[in-house]
């Protein structure tokens, strides 16, 4: 059976109808050269090892939507290049923000415990004065954790608009807030905001 799914148009119909031979096949195949090319880009066996993983799992969940006229290595190798990408720059905002974290937590290490409640309700009710669309975006990002891929889906818009709006939503609540606004939406959201700014 293995031998069939050696056809590109036979392993993605099989695999948008969900079969698991299919997937098995799939990474059985693809995941030793995917690996080398991912470790080519990023030269760290624990992050490829994770995008690798990324790929094959987001191929599975995206497996209706694959163009069976489109060779599913060069589907893989892109996928694998976009996640590198988006982890990159993921742990590059990491760093700055660490960075932005320490030097905020200095400025406000001697504001009251009231000072700080009422800074967070300041940004909550700015984040509510949002236009619609922005705050929408925003908060799918921001409080559902949705990535901006799976906002631009679920909403129907492009990427860049949902990248747009986000960084349209920061901008506001930085000029509204002013310095203190980064350190108050790390404490609100986390992790969740070095995503897109």
């Amino acid at each position: 059976m293995a031998k069939v799914f050696e056809y590109n148009l036979f392993l993605i119909q099989s695999l948008k109808k969900g079969n698991e031979d299919a997937y098995v096949y799939l990474v059985n195949t693809y995941h030793e050269n995917l690996y080398g090319y991912v470790l080519s880009l990023c030269n760290d066996h624990e992050l490829t090892q994770d995008i690798v993983q990324n790929v094959f799992i987001k191929t599975w969940e995206f497996r209706k939507k694959l163009n069976p006229k489109y060779p599913i290595k060069s589907f893989l190798i892109k996928t694998a290049y976009n996640e590198f990408i988006n982890q990159y720059w993921k742990n590059t905002s990491i760093k700055e923000l660490e960075s932005e974290f320490h030097t905020s937590i200095n400025n406000i290490v001697e504001e009251t415990e009231d000072t700080i409640r009422q800074l967070i309700g300041y940004v909550k009710q700015e984040i509510q004065n949002l236009p619609p669309k922005c705050k929408k975006i925003f908060l799918l990002s921001k409080q559902d954790g949705l990535t901006n891929h799976e906002i631009a889906e679920h909403l129907n818009l492009s990427k860049r608009t949902v990248e747009t709006q986000i960084s349209k939503a920061y901008k506001i609540i930085r000029e509204r807030i002013g310095e203190k606004a980064n350190l108050i939406l790390f404490l609100l959201f986390g992790d969740r905001q070095v995503y897109s700014f």
